[in-house]
């Protein structure tokens, strides 16, 4: 049976003793620490760290210790922190329109069990995917935005998002802007996996548009989605190299391999750009702070 532990992510300004004062109070609490790192932005003065330990006790002391420590961490360090327990599962859901391939390669992975988490709704403005949904038994919802009903149309997805609890939304080639309202009120992250023309080449046909532009490099990026289109801080990118003698509609066929493989190099082998982005994000690895700043922590091992 695998051992339960608490992961920890804080930030905050950085002073000495604080990486000592950390350690102590697990020590104190009986815990043994797996695995720690932590950085220090020296412009801004922000301390960061993501601290994973075992904590003797079942899992209601387990849950307690975390949030004992969430509270330790922001009173007496002045710092932010989120906390999570290693077998927790989040409940994620994804808003996707009508192209297929993110949504495949997500619920393929969450299915085999390679991110820690679960599908428990798909969200979309056409039937086109509804099939599918149900053949890998992944409840589905049409929900119709025109473009004069807007706010009825993400009113009703909250509502769903909330019957079933959800603890991250994944917009997989989700064809619509989400408004500031909607954003607010869903109150958990929201991850945006689209083309790296942002945001010089907005709306429709953005393929079209850059290839008319000249454009020689087609990418992916997968990013928190903010009110803010032009400053979401961003997770991992790739990109697929010369374009030139490519036209626009082989462009945008070639996105249906871009937003797949891509070998960033901080991390080793072949990645899904969304199945990167999600998995660091289930593993407790990556914390935005000051609006905009993401900072990605590695586990040990």
């Amino acid at each position: 049976m695998k051992t339960v532990s608490i992961v920890a992510l804080i930030y905050g300004p950085d002073r000495p003793g604080l990486v000592a004062q950390v350690a102590g109070w697990i020590y104190k609490e009986g815990g043994n620490i797996l695995h720690a790192d932590q950085h220090r932005d020296a412009e801004e003065n922000v301390f960061f760290q993501r601290i994973e330990w075992t904590q003797p006790g079942g899992e209601e002391t387990i849950h307690k210790v975390a949030k004992s420590f969430s509270i330790m961490a922001t009173q007496e360090l002045g710092m932010s922190c989120r906390t999570a327990v290693s077998n927790a599962r989040a409940r994620v859901a994804v808003l996707v329109s009508k192209i297929p391939h993110c949504l495949h390669d997500l619920a393929f992975r969450f299915r085999r069990g390679e991110m820690r988490g679960d599908i428990v709704c798909v969200i979309s403005n056409h039937e086109t995917l509804s099939d599918f949904c149900e053949s890998i038994q992944i409840p589905f919802y049409r929900v119709e935005v025109p473009p004069d009903g807007k706010e009825s149309a993400e009113r009703l997805e909250l509502d769903i998002l909330r019957k079933y609890q959800v603890d991250l939304i994944i917009l997989a080639r989700y064809m619509q802007i989400l408004s500031a309202r909607f954003l607010s009120e869903a109150g958990i992250p929201v991850i945006n996996i689209h083309h790296s023309f942002l945001p010089a080449f907005a709306g429709g046909r953005p393929y079209h548009q850059a290839y008319a532009r000249g454009v020689k490099i087609i990418g992916a990026t997968a990013h928190y989605v903010t009110a803010d289109l032009t400053r979401d801080p961003s997770s991992p990118k790739t990109s697929l190299g010369s374009v030139t003698d490519t036209q626009s509609k082989n462009s945008s066929a070639r996105v249906r391999t871009w937003s797949k493989p891509c070998r960033p190099r901080e991390f080793a082998g072949t990645w899904n750009i969304a199945y990167l982005c999600t998995k660091i994000r289930l593993s407790s690895s990556i914390e935005i702070c000051r609006g905009g700043t993401q900072k990605t922590l590695r586990s040990g091992g």
